[in-house]
């Protein structure tokens, strides 16, 4: 009988974290999808554009290694520099899914 109760248990397991994962999985598809509609700043663009079209950012780190790579951060997200020209942004973690369901 133990072994038919732990056998349970451990498919009810199973399942609850396929659920969970799944759920994940929407959720994260969902964020990707509103991140490709954010103004944001793209591969290229160098940091006087960036200023000129999002303002100045909250906070600036001074650049590390060779070559110089510099990161601005924003409310929402933050920018990486490569010398002047944008590496890469990214998307601060739940920033980007609107909790007001608009």
């Amino acid at each position: 009988m133990t072994r038919k109760v732990l056998a349970l248990m451990i498919v009810a397991a199973a399942m609850l974290c396929t659920t969970t994962g799944l759920s994940a999985d929407v959720l994260l598809i969902e964020e990707v999808r509103q991140a490709e509609n954010m103004p944001l700043p793209v591969n290229g663009m160098d940091k006087e554009q960036v200023r000129n079209r999002f303002g100045a950012p909250a906070a600036t780190h001074a650049p590390v290694g060779d070559p110089p790579i510099t990161r601005w951060d924003y409310e929402n997200w933050s920018v990486y520099f490569e010398y002047d020209l944008v590496l890469s942004t990214v998307l601060k973690k739940g920033h980007v899914i609107d909790k007001n369901g608009d």
